[in-house]
């Protein structure tokens, strides 16, 4: 990577922690620590919500997704304005009335301690295995870029996340998030520009679309009702609105972020502008990624996209000579399909400007027929792989966009793209922690500690679980795609969370054992059905769990008798 780059990601690196240090090198008080300060404006608030759930997960992760599956991946967020509307009259107000730090702290005052632990308890094994795949995500970048061991990159940017973390808290969190969007924003139109401009010698931008639809890739609505099809119009309206619901109206590092506005009001329109702005931001990550799919058309593209792994297997095959005659042979037979799809592509732009649609639909058969003799040459090296280094990990679909960048993008941008990165994965990983930590000293650990002890001992949690998301982040090479892996976790959890509150608010004579009960029952099943060999698609889970948690709670309610309002 050239000194321009470097200076460019980590200048913007270094303002964005040196800014936030600065900015609340007085804020010692549990009031800033723990809540923000509780004096945002409304587009700050909005910034922060919107920072917190755009992770490095979106901008690595995402653009693959778009490059392998198309654009249907945006229906996983059409519930969510529905959800931002229910938040904002129901779980908002409430939340501002009780002055809670935590949403959990709510369901303490509506039930008892017991189901308020066990709400905490779902909220931090789902949001710190979460935090594990933020780490892991920035991660594949360094390790990329300086050729550097994975486990020893996550390490490195953990340490500077729990640093930054611990120093500002929860305030120093959403003082950043204003410049971490703007770095990310700027960031996201440069690499949809590139691409577009790139193509141009090939291709027109409405061409670019037409091609890629024709090659399935564009299709944004599916209304089948497989139940078994990740992403449908009915998934993401019906499984995507009560996972948004959960996420947003019941994860603490999203009510934490919306706790910082000065009033009820000011949080309410943060979330409407976040609402308003997502669905465009991610389709729009998305038509990245099938913008560099149509590139790929045009250029050679890898037969594997982590070059660490090619790396390894081109030293083992120095020494191993079958081995290097078979890769040999397969990059020559690869680089020929690669040429044929390129002589292809232009002959089917060729034909559609002169109107010859029958030669067009010809040419592309022959794409079709190159990018499956693609995945075959692909297949071929991760046996290969598996042989010859069984401890590398084959999957390499969240490399996909980060390769384009560093073969293909000028100086200077690279860094900036890199900067966009990092700067979404410190947004996110760093609002996780904070969140993390007051879950556990104001709902799990509880106890009478001064104000001084009270920040002191959130310090010193956020620690503990920046620790331990290094630890998860081991583990998480085993997801074929990051994204996927971080909404199937939340849809294992939320679920039974959501019920929990939906209960609270809504079914005012329940009484806290017969939720503690429920929602037992609903988190096993949900468990039971995701390792099984049902097939169900996770949003789905987002909609059972809470359907089995209010039913059960309502009918042991009913038997036991008791209707006036407590908490036992």
């Amino acid at each position: 990577m050239h000194l321009l780059d470097w200076a460019i990601l980590l200048g913007t690196l270094g303002f964005i922690v040196g800014y936030g240090v600065y900015k609340t090198r007085r804020s010692s008080g549990s009031e800033d620590y723990l809540r923000g300060g509780h004096n945002e404006r409304w587009w700050a608030v909005g910034l922060s919500v919107m920072a917190t759930q755009a992770s490095a997960i979106t901008f690595l992760s995402t653009p693959g997704q778009g490059y392998l599956d198309g654009l249907g991946f945006v229906q996983f967020y059409f519930g969510l304005p529905l959800a931002m509307l229910v938040i904002n009259r129901v779980f908002i107000p409430l939340y501002y009335k009780w002055n809670v730090y935590t949403a959990y702290e709510f369901i303490g005052k509506r039930f008892d301690a017991r189901t308020r632990l066990l709400t905490a308890g779902l909220f931090l094994i789902q949001r710190g295995l979460a935090a594990g795949i933020t780490i892991y995500a920035p991660s594949i970048i360094l390790s990329k870029v300086l050729h550097w061991p994975l486990s020893w990159t996550c390490v490195f940017i953990g340490a500077l996340v729990i640093l930054y973390t611990t120093t500002g808290g929860a305030k120093a969190v959403g003082v950043t998030h204003k410049q971490q969007m703007a770095v990310m924003f700027g960031g996201l139109f440069v690499a949809f520009g590139l691409v577009v401009w790139y193509l141009r010698e090939h291709i027109g931008f409405v061409e670019s679309l037409q091609l890629a639809s024709a090659l399935g890739k564009t299709q944004v609505i599916d209304t089948s009702f497989d139940p078994s099809n990740k992403y449908t119009l009915w998934s993401g309206l019906i499984g995507g609105f009560f996972l948004q619901l959960a996420y947003f109206g019941t994860d603490q590092s999203q009510v934490q972020r919306y706790l910082s506005g000065r009033n009820a009001d000011q949080a309410k329109r943060g979330l409407w502008m976040n609402a308003l702005l997502k669905i465009p931001m991610q389709f729009f990550i998305l038509l990245t990624g099938v913008l560099v799919f149509v590139f790929y058309l045009f250029h050679p593209a890898p037969v594997h996209w982590n070059s660490a792994n090619m790396e390894a297997l081109d030293r083992t095959a120095q020494n191993d000579q079958q081995l290097l005659r078979d890769l040999n042979s397969l990059d020559h037979v690869h680089g020929n399909s690669e040429g044929a799809i390129s002589v292809a592509a232009d002959s089917v732009v060729s034909s559609w400007r002169s109107g010859e649609l029958s030669a067009a639909a010809h040419h592309l058969t022959e794409i079709e027929s190159g990018l499956g003799r693609r995945q075959v040459f692909s297949d071929s090296l991760i046996t290969y792989m598996h042989r010859v280094l069984p401890a590398a990990e084959p999957n390499d679909k969240d490399y996909i966009f980060i390769t384009f960048i560093m073969d293909h993008l000028p100086i200077g941008v690279i860094g900036l793209l890199l900067a966009m990165i990092f700067s979404a994965g410190m947004s996110s990983t760093s609002a996780e922690l904070s969140a993390l930590a007051t879950t556990s000293v104001v709902d799990v650990v509880r106890k009478e500690r001064s104000d001084a002890q009270q920040v002191l001992a959130t310090k010193w949690a956020t620690v503990l679980f920046g620790v331990l998301a290094l630890g998860f982040a081991a583990i998480f090479s085993l997801f074929e795609n990051l994204i996927q892996a971080v909404n199937i976790l939340g849809s294992l959890f939320y679920g039974t969370i959501l019920g929990i509150f939906l209960v609270a608010f809504f079914l005012k004579w329940v009484h806290g054992t017969a939720v503690f009960i429920a929602a037992a029952v609903a988190q096993a099943v949900i468990l039971i059905l995701h390792f099984s060999s049902v097939e169900v698609a996770f949003l789905w889970y987002n909609l059972i769990a809470p359907a089995i948690l209010v039913g059960l709670a309502t009918g042991i309610q009913v038997l036991v008798g008791r209707f006036g309002p407590g908490k036992g």
